[in-house]
C-alpha cells in the first residue's frame, strides 16, 4: 500500500475533530441561512469554473441558502462557510486492476477552468478541498495563500503545474497540506517549514515530472508531524545517504514516512540510522531507491510497525531471522529486489498479516505450511521466482484471501485440489509454471468470489460437462496452454462480463458459434490465437469487430477480411488463409477515420495491388503485410500515415523503385522490404527523411548502385540489412557515425543469421547487425567498421572484397558472429581477433588468407571448414605450421627392358596416366592443403555457374 490507511483516517478525524470543536459545527444546518456576501462569493467562483456534468446545478439564486448547496459546509452558529468540499472522487479499480471504461467516467465529472479570487472573501473558510479535478496547467494560485484561516487544504492530482507558491508558508494555522502532484519540475519552498502545527504533509511528486528539493533543513521546525510523504522528490544527493537530512529535526511523533523513489544518483543507498530511531513509526516505505546488501538490521527497532515496503531495491541478502518478529506486520513487500534462499515455517509468526509481497526475487524452495494459519491474509504474491513443489495442504484453510500471485515459478502438481475450498478468492494468478492436471467442476464450484482467472502456460485440462456453468462471474479469463477441446467451450457463454478473454494454443478445432459475439460484445481484449478455429470470418459476423485489441493469429480461418468498427486499435490476422484483394476491409468508408493502430495481416493469401485508401486510417503505428501476394509498388495514400513506426512488407511480389511515398513517413522506427523485386538504386533522401529508422532491411530485392553515404545520418540505425541485392562499389568508410552501434539498446527484429531467420525480442537486449552478403561490392574493408564496438553481427560474405583483414577488427568486442567468407581477401588473419571472447561464429573461407591461425580458445573451437580455401595453418586445421610440404619428383632414370617388344605408343600411353593421375590424385590423399585448394576451386567454379544463371 502507498501510505497506512490507518494513519490517515485516524489523521482526518483529528482535523474534523478539531475543526467541529472550535467552530461547533453541526453538518445538519437546515435551520440556518448562509451570509449573502459569502454566497455572493461562491456565485462569482462558479462562474469561473468548468462543469461538465453539472455537479454544482444547487449553486444557484433561486437557492439563496448557500449553506445546502453541494459540497459546502456552514457553521451552525454563525452561518459562516467553513467548509468547501469540491474534490471529485474516484471509482478503485476492480479487484486492483484499472479498466480504462471506469477511468473515463471520472473524468466527465472533474471540475476545471480558472479559480476565482473570489474564495478569499470567505473570511472563516478553515477546510478546502480541490483534489482530483482539471484546472488545465494553471499554477496554484498565490492568492489561497491569504486565506489563513485554513486548518486543512488539499490540492493534490489537480492538474496544477509550475512552482509551489512560496507564499504557502504564511497558513499558519494549518494542520493538514497535501499537494501531492500539484506541480511540476518546480522546487519544494522553504516557507513550508515555517508551518509548524502540521500534523500531515504530503509533497509526492510525479516520477516524470519531479519536484526539486535544495535541502530538507526546513523540515527541522516540523516536529509535530505525524505523516510525512516526501517520495519521488530529486534531490541534489542522496536521501536515503546522511546527506540532505534534517540536522536537528525531532520525529518523535511520526507515524508515517514515505521516501520512495528519492534516490536520482547511480551509486548505493544506505537507509539512514535515524529512521531506525522513529520508535513510533508504524508505516515505512522505502521502495525503488536502489538500497543494496542485506535488509537492514535497524528495521528491528521499529516493532510498532505495520507497513513495511522495501520494494524495487537491491536487496540481495536472505529473509533475516528477526523479521519474523515483527508480529504488528500487517503489510510487508519486498518484492523486486534480488533476495535468495529459502522461505521458513517462522513467517507463520506474523499471524497479523494482510498483504504479503515477495514477489521478483530468487526465493527457491517450498512454500512453507505455516502460512495456512495467517487468518487476516488478503493478498499474498510470490510471483516471478524458483519456488517449487506442490501447495501446502493448508492453503485451503486461508478463508480470507482474496488476491493469489503465484505465476512464473515451478510450482507442480494440481493446486485445485488445495485452492477449491476459498470461497472469498476474486483474483487468482497461476500462470507459467509446471501446474498440471485434470480440472473438474467440482473443482470449481466453490470459487464463487472468482472475477479473475489466470491460469496460462501450464498443462490442464478441463473436463465438464456440455451444460455446465460456472458459479462465477469473470471480468477476465486466461487459460492459454489448456486443453479445452474438441468443442468450442460453450460455457464461457455464461461469462456476461468479461472484459479480458486470454484462450489461446487450447485445441479448440471449432469454428466460432453466433453466441460467442454477443457474449464478448463489451470485451476490451480477446485472443484465440494459435487454435484451429476454422470457417469464413466474414460470413459468420453479423456486425462489424468492435474488440478494443484482437488476435486471431495462427488459424485457419479463410475468405475475405473482416469489417472493423471505427474504435478497435489492434488487430491480428495473421498466419491465417485469408484471400482475395484488401479493398473491401480498407476501403470501407466510415462516418469518421478509424483508431487502429496496430494492424498484422501476414502470412496470408492476400493478392493483388496494396489498395490506395490509408487515408482513412490515420492512427495507424504498426501495419505488417509480409508473406502474402501483393503485386505493384506502394500506394500513394501511404504516405499519409503520419504517425507511421514500422512497416513490414517482406516476402511479397512488389515491384517498382524504392517507394518515393515513404518519403514522408519521417516518423518510421522499422522498415522491411526485404523479399521483394524492387529495382533501382537505394536513393539518398532515405538518410535525410528516416532519420528515426532503428531497422533498415532491403535484402534479397534487385537494388544496384551504391551504398549512400546518407544512410549513415542514422544515427539510431542498429539493423542493417542489404543483403542479396546487386549493390556494388565500396563499402563506405562513415558507418562509424551509426551512434546506435555503440550502444546497448532493446528492439525486436528479424536477423538472418546462416541462413535462418531468427527473431530476437526485448528480453534479449539489444541486437546490432549489418548484412551486405551476396553482393557486387569491391575495395577494402573498411577499418571505420571495426569501431562498432556493439556491433552483435556483421556479414560481408559473398562480394569482391579486397586487401587485407583490418587489424582494429580486435576492437568489436561485442561481436557473436563475423562472415567474411567468400571474397579474395588476403594477407593473415589479425591476431586481435582472438580478443573477441563473445564470437560464437567466424568464418573465413575460401579466400586467399595464409598463415597461421591466431591462437585463442575461441577461434581453435570453430571447424575447420570455417577456414578451408586459404593457405591457413593451425588448429583448428589439421595442417602443422611447421611441416616440410613437399611434391614427389619424377623419375627419368628408367632402364630399357630387353623383353618382348611392346608398341611404344600404348606403353607411353598407359604409363603417362599412371604417372598424370597419381601426380594429382596422390598429393590429395598426403596434403590435406592441397585437397583443401582442389576443392576450393571446384566450389569457386560452382559458385560462378549459380550466379551466372541467377543473372
Amino acid at each position: 500500500m502507498d501510505r497506512s490507511i490507518f494513519t490517515v483516517l485516524f489523521l482526518y478525524f483529528c482535523c474534523l475533530t478539531l475543526l467541529t470543536f472550535h467552530f461547533g459545527i453541526c453538518i445538519d444546518s437546515s435551520e440556518i441561512l448562509c451570509i449573502p456576501s459569502e454566497r455572493d462569493a461562491l456565485l462569482r467562483f462558479k462562474h469561473h469554473l468548468k462543469d461538465p456534468s453539472n455537479r454544482l446545478s444547487s449553486w444557484n439564486a433561486s437557492n439563496p441558502n448557500c449553506c445546502h448547496w453541494e459540497g459546502v459546509v456552514c457553521n451552525n452558529v454563525t452561518a459562516h462557510i467553513l467548509q468547501l468540499h469540491l474534490n471529485t472522487s474516484w471509482n478503485p479499480p476492480v479487484d486492483g486492476f484499472y479498466f480504462e471504461k471506469y477511468i473515463v467516467a471520472d473524468d466527465r465529472s472533474l471540475f476545471g477552468g480558472e479559480i476565482n479570487h473570489s474564495l478569499v472573501d470567505l473570511k472563516h473558510l478553515s477546510y478546502l478541498d480541490l483534489s482530483r479535478n482539471d484546472f488545465g496547467g494553471m499554477q496554484i494560485p498565490s492568492f489561497l495563500c491569504a486565506i489563513t484561516t485554513l486548518t486543512y487544504l488539499n490540492l493534490s492530482d489537480a492538474g496544477f503545474i509550475g512552482n509551489i507558491p512560496h507564499e504557502i508558508g504564511n497558513l499558519s494555522n494549518l494542520l493538514y497540506l497535501d499537494l501531492s502532484y500539484a506541480a511540476a519540475y518546480g522546487e519544494i519552498p522553504y516557507q513550508i517549514g515555517n508551518l509548524t502545527n502540521l500534523l500531515y504533509l504530503d509533497l509526492r511528486s510525479h516520477y516524470s515530472e519531479p519536484l526539486f528539493v535544495e535541502n530538507l533543513d526546513w523540515l527541522s521546525g516540523l516536529s509535530y508531524l505525524q505523516y510525512l510523504d516526501l517520495s519521488s522528490l530529486r534531490l541534489p544527493g542522496c536521501t536515503l545517504n546522511h546527506h540532505n537530512q534534517p540536522s536537528t529535526v525531532n520525529f518523535s511523533s511520526l507515524i508515517t514516512l514515505d521516501l520512495s523513489d528519492t534516490n536520482y544518483t547511480d551509486g548505493i543507498s544506505l537507509v539512514p540510522k535515524w529512521i531506525f530511531g522513529l520508535r513510533k513509526l508504524v508505516s515505512l516505505q522505502l521502495r525503488e531507491n536502489n538500497i543494496q546488501g542485506p535488509i537492514p538490521d535497524g528495521i528491528q527497532n521499529l516493532t510498532l510497525v505495520q507497513n513495511l515496503d522495501l520494494s524495487y531495491n537491491s536487496l540481495s541478502s536472505s529473509i533475516p531471522d528477526w523479521l519474523y518478529g515483527l508480529h504488528h506486520l500487517k503489510f510487508l513487500n519486498l518484492g523486486s529486489n534480488d533476495l535468495s534462499g529459502t522461505i521458513f515455517d517462522d513467517l507463520g509468526n506474523l499471524t497479523s498479516l494482510v498483504v504479503l509481497d515477495f514477489s521478483v526475487n530468487q526465493l527457491e524452495g517450498k512454500i512453507p505450511s505455516s502460512l495456512g494459519i495467517f487468518q487476516n491474509i488478503f493478498t499474498m504474491v510470490f510471483s516471478s521466482n524458483s519456488i517449487h513443489g506442490a501447495l501446502p495442504a493448508s492453503f485451503g484453510k486461508l478463508s480470507s484471501l482474496r488476491h493469489l500471485h503465484l505465476s512464473k515459478n515451478k510450482f507442480d502438481g494440481n493446486p485445485f485440489e488445495v485452492l477449491k475450498s476459498l470461497s472469498k478468492l476474486s483474483y487468482l494468478n497461476i500462470d507459467d509454471n509446471l501446474f498440471q492436471g485434470v480440472v473438474k467442476e467440482d473443482d470449481l464450484a466453490n470459487l464463487t468470489s472468482l472475477k479473475r482467472f489466470s491460469a496460462s502456460g501450464n498443462n490442464f485440462t478441463l473436463k465438464v460437462g456440455p451444460s455446465w456453468h460456472p458459479t462465477f462471474q469473470l471480468s477476465a479469463l486466461g487459460m492459454n496452454s489448456w486443453q479445452l477441446g474438441p468443442t468450442f467451450p460453450s460455457w464461457i457463454q455464461s461469462q456476461k462480463d468479461l472484459y479480458f478473454l486470454e484462450i489461446s494454443d487450447t485445441g479448440i478445432p471449432n469454428s466460432i458459434p453466433t453466441w460467442f459475439w454477443e457474449t464478448i460484445s463489451n470485451a476490451s481484449y480477446v485472443n484465440l490465437s494459435h487454435n484451429h478455429i476454422h470457417g469464413e470470418l466474414a460470413n459468420i459476423l453479423k456486425y462489424p469487430i468492435s474488440i478494443d485489441t484482437f488476435d486471431l493469429s495462427s488459424n485457419n480461418l479463410h475468405g475475405k477480411l473482416p469489417h472493423l468498427y471505427v474504435n478497435v486499435s489492434w488487430l491480428d490476422l495473421s498466419r491465417n488463409s485469408f484471400s482475395g484483394s484488401m479493398t473491401d476491409f480498407l476501403c470501407r468508408k466510415q462516418d469518421q477515420p478509424m483508431k487502429l493502430q496496430f494492424l498484422n495481416l501476414a502470412a496470408n493469401n492476400l493478392s493483388g495491388e496494396i489498395p490506395d485508401c490509408w487515408m482513412l486510417w490515420p492512427n495507424l503505428v504498426d501495419v505488417n503485410l509480409q508473406s502474402n501476394h501483393f503485386v505493384g509498388n506502394l500506394p500513394q495514400s501511404m504516405g499519409s500515415l503520419a504517425e507511421l513506426d514500422s512497416l513490414n512488407i517482406r516476402n511479397n511480389m512488389l515491384s517498382g523503385i524504392f517507394p518515393p511515398i515513404l518519403e514522408s513517413t519521417g516518423k518510421l522506427i522499422s522498415l522491411d522490404l526485404g523479399e521483394n523485386k524492387f529495382t533501382g538504386i537505394i536513393p539518398e533522401w532515405i538518410g535525410q527523411r528516416l532519420l528515426n529508422l532503428q531497422i533498415l532491411r532491403l535484402r534479397s530485392n534487385k537494388f544496384l548502385g551504391h551504398i549512400p553515404d546518407q544512410i549513415c545520418d542514422m544515427i539510431f540505425l542498429r539493423d542493417l540489412d542489404l543483403a542479396q541485392n546487386n549493390l556494388s562499389g565500396n563499402i563506405p568508410k562513415c558507418f562509424n557515425r551509426l551512434d546506435a552501434m555503440f550502444l546497448k539498446n532493446r528492439i525486436s527484429t528479424l536477423l538472418w543469421v546462416k541462413g535462418r531467420g531468427i527473431e530476437y525480442r526485448n528480453l534479449l537486449g539489444m541486437v546490432t547487425n549489418v548484412d551486405l552478403s551476396d553482393n557486387n561490392l569491391s575495395g577494402e574493408i573498411p577499418r571505420e567498421i571495426t569501431n562498432l564496438d556493439g556491433l552483435i553481427y556483421l556479414n560481408l560474405s559473398k562480394n569482391h572484397l579486397t586487401g587485407q583483414i583490418p587489424s582494429s577488427i580486435g576492437n568489436m568486442r561485442s561481436s557473436e558472429s563475423i562472415d567474411f567468407s567468400r571474397n579474395p581477401l588476403s594477407g593473415e588473419i589479425p591476431s586481435t581477433i582472438s580478443n573477441l571472447s563473445f564470437l560464437s561464429k567466424l568464418d573465413l573461407s575460401y579466400n586467399h588468407l595464409m598463415g597461421k591461425i591466431p591462437t585463442g580458445t575461441q577461434l581453435q573451437s570453430f571447424e575447420a571448414t570455417n577456414f578451408v580455401g586459404n593457405n591457413l595453418c593451425g588448429p583448428p586445421l589439421p595442417v602443422n605450421c611447421s611441416s616440410n610440404r613437399q611434391t614427389p619428383d619424377d623419375d627419368h632414370n628408367g632402364k630399357k627392358g630387353d623383353g618382348h617388344k611392346v608398341n611404344g605408343f600404348f606403353v607411353s600411353m598407359t604409363f603417362g596416366f599412371i604417372v598424370g593421375f597419381w601426380a594429382v590424385v596422390a598429393p590429395l590423399f598426403i596434403y590435406r592443403s592441397w585437397r583443401y585448394a582442389y576443392f576450393r576451386f571446384l566450389d569457386d567454379m560452382w559458385y560462378k555457374v549459380q550466379s551466372f544463371c541467377r543473372l
